[in-house]
């Protein structure tokens, strides 16, 4: 009887605590929204909203539900898009991995997505018929097959997965330094740097759509292989002697891990340390149980970047940073912290 009490107990903590992560990022996206230069109130964003929806009229000028609906909306819901994405992305490598250092980029991906954008941007390649992003999302698959190819080469080991990454890393990486400071002139240089550090300012509604649907797919994956995931932090070996496909699970979580970050880059552009911290945060929180890891990063994830954005197009307003910029200088205090924690005796 007590087994069942306890049960139940556990399943209303979990259930207020999505509740409270839900509730924090609605209202975290709704002040954001708020915040800027022209003045709107939350009880506007919501009734632009719900004008939008059908369910009423927000009593607004057409200015202002531009400004909330064509204008910062998007940009929010892609920053939380983005933040839940890599966040995912991060927990997922370091589990696989077993690599506590190990983010969406240790596969190469976003230097892959780099020499795509310059191409497209600098060279002018695909005659204008493919967009930066669309350059981003080919080159990232390229670097991904690539790493794919080497890894298997060398045995399709993590340690060589993670080898295979760094070496696809400083090729791409090199080849878009290359593209760069000999095809480009200076306002060029200035906008795909400015690009490469990340940044939200382009956010559409497609972009929101196609980045939502691809992380939403994406997670329910990951979810679904949880327990394969909770299996993996005992090595291989022990995953294997409990019947999972080690080299199966492998590939489908790096597949989607590659999918997820190439979409994103393509969208928003490089956004470091996101994947690096905030598992590190979650697991703080919940445990590392992946059933409840991969949610509860998806939401400290998503509320992080939407306040990190905010900060980034305010603070030094009207000049607006790039969002690569603030993680790192919020994400590098934060993981010395993380590391000093975790070398505490318990």
């Amino acid at each position: 009887m007590s087994h069942v009490v306890r049960a139940a107990t556990v399943r209303g903590a979990r259930g207020a605590l999505w509740a409270v992560g839900l509730a924090a990022l609605t209202l975290s996206v709704a002040v954001a929204i708020t915040i800027g230069p022209a003045q709107v109130s939350v009880r506007d964003v919501f009734g632009v909203v719900a004008q939008h929806l059908g369910w009423g009229d927000a009593g607004v000028s057409r200015i202002r539900d531009g400004i909330v609906w064509e204008l910062r909306l998007p940009r929010t819901l892609l920053a939380a898009v983005c933040g839940a994405g890599l966040a995912i992305c991060g927990a997922i490598m370091q589990s696989l991995l077993r690599n506590p250092l190990a983010d969406p980029f240790v596969l190469g991906i976003s230097s892959g997505a780099s020499t795509g954008a310059v191409l497209v941007v600098i060279l002018g390649v695909g005659g204008g018929v493919i967009s930066l992003s669309a350059g981003a999302f080919l080159g990232a698959v390229v670097a991904f097959t690539m790493v794919l190819l080497l890894a298997a080469g060398a045995g399709g080991t993590p340690d060589r997965v993670v080898l295979a990454g760094v070496a696809a890393t400083q090729l791409f990486s090199a080849l878009t330094s290359f593209i760069v400071t000999s095809s480009a002139d200076a306002e060029q240089t200035r906008g795909v740097l400015f690009w490469l550090l990340g940044s939200l300012s382009g956010a559409g509604w497609t972009d929101v759509i196609t980045c939502g649907i691809v992380c939403g797919v994406g997670l329910v994956v990951c979810i679904a292989l949880a327990p394969a995931l909770d299996a993996f932090a005992f090595g291989e070996d022990a995953a294997a002697s409990l019947g999972i496909s080690v080299r199966w699970v492998r590939l489908v979580l790096l597949v989607v891990t590659a999918l997820i970050t190439a979409t994103l880059v393509s969208a928003a552009g490089a956004i470091g340390f996101v994947g690096l911290v905030l598992p590190h945060a979650a697991r703080a929180v919940v445990g590392p149980g992946h059933r409840l890891l991969l949610p509860a990063t998806a939401l400290i994830g998503a509320i992080f970047l939407v306040w990190v954005d905010t900060v980034a197009r305010t603070v030094f307003s009207p000049q607006e940073l790039p969002v690569g910029v603030v993680t790192a200088l919020v994400g590098v205090p934060a993981f010395a912290v993380i590391l000093s924690r975790r070398r505490r005796p318990v």
